[in-house]
């Protein structure tokens, strides 16, 4: 029997006190297929952020956490929710895609 964990991972972040982006339309960038990801923006009430990520490569939170600091660091938003759904996506193509997110919501994001 094989000791190596199959399935989705679910990890939830969650990251308070950003400048809040107000109201928007969901915003949905990427494709979920071979190697690659989603991701969805979608207004939250308040000023905190939540992250949640669907992913088939297991074991890799800490890394997922670093990408996520790393986001909010260079983009100090509030009240939003993100959902990510990861096929293996690398680092920076988790990068790219949230970055290509956050710059389709009003005024790239700047509050």
């Amino acid at each position: 029997m094989s000791d190596i964990p199959v399935g989705i991972e679910t990890l939830d972040f969650s990251f308070a006190g950003g400048r809040p982006v107000g109201g928007f339309a969901p915003v949905l960038v990427g494709v979920v297929g071979s190697g690659n990801l989603e991701v969805m923006l979608e207004a939250a009430a308040g000023d905190a952020c939540a992250v949640r990520v669907e992913t088939s490569a297991r074991g890799f939170g800490p890394i997922w956490q670093a990408v996520a600091d790393d986001f909010f660091a260079r983009h100090p938003i509030g009240g939003l929710r993100v959902s990510i759904n990861d096929m293996g996506a690398t680092p920076a193509v988790v990068s790219l895609r949230l970055d290509q997110a956050v710059a389709e919501l009003p005024q790239g994001g700047r509050a």
